[in-house]
C-alpha cells in the first residue's frame, strides 16, 4: 500500500535523516521525496510504500506523528487512495 506523508515546521538539522531512520527501520520505502525551505520553514511531501512494513498505515502514521511532535513539526500521513479520493476534481 502506498502513502503519502508531508510535513512541516521551522527548519532544523535532522529532519529528513530522523524520518527517513523511521520509515527504513519499519521497512517503508520512499518511492519519490520532494523538500523545500522557504526561509526558515521547511516544508517535505514523500510518497511511500508501506507493503513490506509489519504495521499498517494508521499505526506508522501515529508514530510519524510522535517524533513531529518531538521535534516540533506537523507530519501528516493519508493512504494513498485516500489522498486521491479526497484531491479528486
Amino acid at each position: 500500500m502506498k502513502a503519502i506523508v508531508t510535513v512541516s515546521g521551522k527548519d532544523t538539522t535532522g529532519i529528513i535523516a530522523a524520518i527517513c531512520t523511521l520509515l527504513s527501520e519499519n521497512n517503508v520505502n520512499i518511492l519519490d521525496i520532494s523538500q523545500t525551505v522557504m526561509e526558515e520553514f521547511f516544508t517535505m511531501s514523500m510518497l511511500v510504500d508501506t507493503s513490506k512494513s509489519k504495521k499498517g498505515v494508521a499505526e506508522l502514521a501515529s508514530e510519524l506523528d510522535g517524533l513531529g511532535k518531538k521535534m516540533g513539526l506537523v507530519i501528516h500521513t493519508q493512504r494513498e487512495d485516500i489522498f486521491t479520493l479526497m484531491h479528486r476534481v
